[in-house]
């Protein structure tokens, strides 16, 4: 079909995705498929989210943008993807960079995060990159990119094992843990966090954001 064709990033807006933790690139697949047909050209960035440190990813993601071609780029990350972005932008200001988007992602702390590392058995499951951020200042981006939130309200994850997770959540995130002082703008859908990935709600929200710098709200 006409709509499913990914011509040269060169030629139009790229958008890079950025997976979380436990997994890897190929979850992003029908969120590339959603913006393939909204006219965007996508890229799925891949990194090791339990093995590889925060800084080290970081500067991964860096070497991946400064290889993909095309004069405007975009960032989208779901959860830890989305924490990696941050370090990332802190640290590198690529001139072509323009909006990023953050799904899910627990910019200001994470509840469950926290009680898994007091347990020691689950620790280990956090992977070196969530265990770097949360203990270190949240960094401020460098770079002058526009930048989204998008939390989700549906309660429905293994985050409900975790007593005490603040409501509204998404099932492993709290609303008020994705909120970013220097977002542009924010929306809550009544989605759960790995609903995220497959959403075509989501997806619209994430299209509108990159092409008009604002979430669509009602």
């Amino acid at each position: 079909m006409p709509a499913e064709r990914n011509p040269p990033a060169a030629s139009r807006e790229t958008v890079i995705l950025v997976h979380g933790l436990w997994m890897r690139a190929f979850v992003l697949l029908p969120l590339r498929y959603w913006l393939i047909r909204r006219g965007f050209a996508v890229r799925l960035f891949s990194y090791p989210s339990i093995a590889g440190g925060l800084a080290r990813n970081a500067e991964a993601l860096a070497q991946f943008i400064s290889h993909t071609s095309g004069t405007d780029l975009h960032l989208v990350g779901h959860s830890l993807g989305g924490l990696v972005i941050l370090h990332m932008l802190a640290r590198h200001a690529d001139p072509r960079l323009r909006r990023a988007v953050l799904m899910g992602s627990p910019a200001a702390g994470s509840h469950c995060a926290s009680v898994l590392a007091r347990t020691p058995v689950l620790s280990a499951l956090l992977g070196r990159s969530l265990k770097d951020w949360l203990a270190q200042p949240r960094p401020q981006p460098s770079a002058p990119v526009e930048i989204g939130v998008l939390a989700g309200s549906r309660s429905f994850g293994l985050g409900r094992l975790a007593p005490g997770l603040p409501r509204p959540n998404d099932g492993v995130v709290a609303v008020a843990e994705t909120r970013l002082p220097e977002a542009r703008d924010s929306v809550v859908l009544d989605v759960a966090h790995a609903q995220m990935l497959v959403s075509r709600a989501c997806a619209d929200q994430v299209a509108a954001f990159l092409r008009t710098g604002g979430f669509v709200h009602e």
